[in-house]
Formats: structure tokens, C-alpha cells, sequence
């Protein structure tokens, strides 16, 4: 039976441990809270791209802003966004797994996105082409480098979670240049553009080709947006769940530093009771 001091050291500990899953699951849902005021302003952003980029191509292929010299690879890029640190739950280890199942070295190359994804494929002994941090801040984000990497291929494909809820995520993959063109469907057209009533320096074809790489950074960092909502949101159920078992723990650690003192107790006053009796036994033999 543990000493009531040492169930106390325990209970002091998993009280510590209590108080710092409740701040991390309290972090997560504000963060949370705030990606997704983001999404909705990246959102906005992107119809109004849409809205004039829609009027002036000319066709319906999106070239994801290259230039007719420009070499493409013919190999695919899969782009797979990952968490930074391993708090966020099994949804990276699934993105990988997912990622993998399609994965032939010869027809594909990847970049990855997060420190914990990259990490996996490692000890996977798998290769990728580049490595980029997941972005600290949720705005503003700079996707000027990997929309670069992008171009250089003929197709490219991203791995990332999404949000269902709170205490639903779900991973996901999709083809970058129909992913932009998805978003462009919802966008309501406006008044006509075209080079009768507007001058595009230095010309049209230049100003596609920049609206598209625009939008293709737009609809990357919407991506990746995405991605750190689940990922906030995978970190507060995995800290939910952790907060509950350490709860429950404490609480039984409590019962048993009662129990323990009590039977301390009881030990002490049963000491005390054969001692009595022992006196009184020789007090009596004495007379």
C-alpha cells in the first residue's frame, strides 16, 4: 500500500497535467475560431479573382500561369501538408498512408509540408523533392515558393486534412489546377471584361497568366488553412481525451490518498489502543 506522501506527489502531478490539457484544448478552439475568419476573407479574395480572371481567357484550360517556354516535368507532384509537432492526433500518419497508396517513385515526386510528415516518410525511407515548414501565422501566408515548385510539373496533387467538426477530421486529396477551377464555379459573374472596354499591360495573356498564379496561391494557402484547422482541431480532441482520462485519474488518486490517510489513521489509533493495553496489562501484573 502506497504512503499517503507519495499518492499526494501523484495527485499534485496529474493535477499539473489536468490544468495544461485544459489550456492546450482552450489554445486549439481559439485558434480555430480565428482560421476560420481567415478561410472566409481568403475566400472573398479569391471570387474577386475569379470574377475578372473568367472574362478575359480564353479557353477554359488553366495553365497554372505559365509561359509557353516554361519546361514541365512529366512526372506529378503530390504535396502532402503535415503538422509541425506530433500533437495532433493519427491524422498525419493517415495523410502519409493515403499519400503512399498512390505513390509510384517513378511517376511521382513530393514535396512535403510539416516537420512531422517529413519525419514519417524518413523513417519510411521514402525521398521528397523539398521541404517547407507549415507556415506559423494565418495570414499573409508566402506561397510564392511552392506555387513555383508547382509550375514546373504537369500535374499536381495535394494531400491534406479537413475539417468536419470539432471532433471529425478526415484527409483529402485533390488535382490543384481542378481544385481552382471547383472554386471559380460558386463565384457569380459581373459585369464584362475584355479588351474592348479595359487596357491589360502589357497584355491579356500576361494578365492571365498572373491572375492564375494568383489564384493558385490563393487556393494553396485555403489548403493549407484547411489543413491547420484540422490539425487544431485534432490537437483539441486529442487534448479532450487526455483531459478526461487525467481527470479521472485525479480523481482516483484523491479516493486513494483518503483511503490511504484513513488507513494510516486506523493504523496509529490501533497502536495506541495495544499500547494501552499493554500498560494497563503491566500496571495490573505490578499490583
Amino acid at each position: 500500500m502506497k504512503r499517503p506522501q507519495d499518492i499526494a506527489v501523484e495527485e499534485s502531478s496529474m493535477s499539473t497535467i489536468v490544468t495544461l490539457t485544459n489550456a492546450f484544448e482552450g489554445l486549439a478552439s481559439m485558434r480555430i475560431a480565428q482560421i476560420k475568419n481567415q478561410v472566409l476573407q481568403s475566400q472573398q479574395f479569391f471570387s474577386d479573382l475569379w470574377a475578372i480572371y473568367s472574362q478575359i481567357r480564353i479557353d477554359n484550360l488553366f495553365r497554372f500561369g505559365r509561359h509557353e517556354s516554361d519546361k514541365v516535368n512529366d512526372k506529378a507532384l503530390f504535396i502532402a501538408i503535415t503538422a509541425e509537432g506530433g500533437f495532433s492526433g493519427d491524422i498525419d500518419q493517415r495523410l502519409i498512408k493515403q499519400m503512399m497508396g498512390d505513390y509510384n517513385p517513378d511517376k511521382h515526386d513530393i514535396i512535403i509540408i510539416g516537420h512531422h510528415g517529413a519525419l514519417q516518410l524518413k523513417q519510411a525511407g521514402i525521398e521528397y523533392k523539398k521541404f517547407f515548414k507549415l507556415p506559423e501565422k494565418d495570414h499573409n501566408i508566402n506561397i510564392a515558393p511552392l506555387v513555383t515548385e508547382v509550375r514546373k510539373y504537369k500535374a499536381a496533387y495535394v494531400y491534406f486534412q479537413t475539417y468536419q467538426s470539432l471532433m471529425v477530421q478526415d484527409t483529402k486529396r485533390i488535382e490543384l489546377s481542378q481544385a481552382v477551377q471547383e472554386l471559380g464555379r460558386n463565384v457569380e459573374k459581373n459585369e464584362t471584361i475584355n479588351e474592348k472596354t479595359y487596357i491589360f499591360e502589357p497584355n491579356s495573356f500576361a494578365v492571365v497568366a498572373h491572375l492564375e498564379r494568383s489564384m493558385l496561391e490563393v487556393t494553396l494557402a485555403q489548403v493549407i488553412l484547411d489543413s491547420k484547422l484540422a490539425q487544431y482541431a485534432s490537437r483539441f480532441r486529442a487534448m479532450s481525451v487526455a483531459n478526461d482520462r487525467s481527470s479521472d485519474s485525479l480523481k482516483e488518486l484523491h479516493t486513494a490518498y483518503n483511503r490511504a490517510r484513513r488507513m494510516q489513521s486506523d493504523e496509529r489509533l490501533k497502536e495506541i489502543i495495544n499500547g494501552l493495553k499493554k500498560s494497563s496489562r503491566q500496571v495490573g501484573a505490578a499490583a
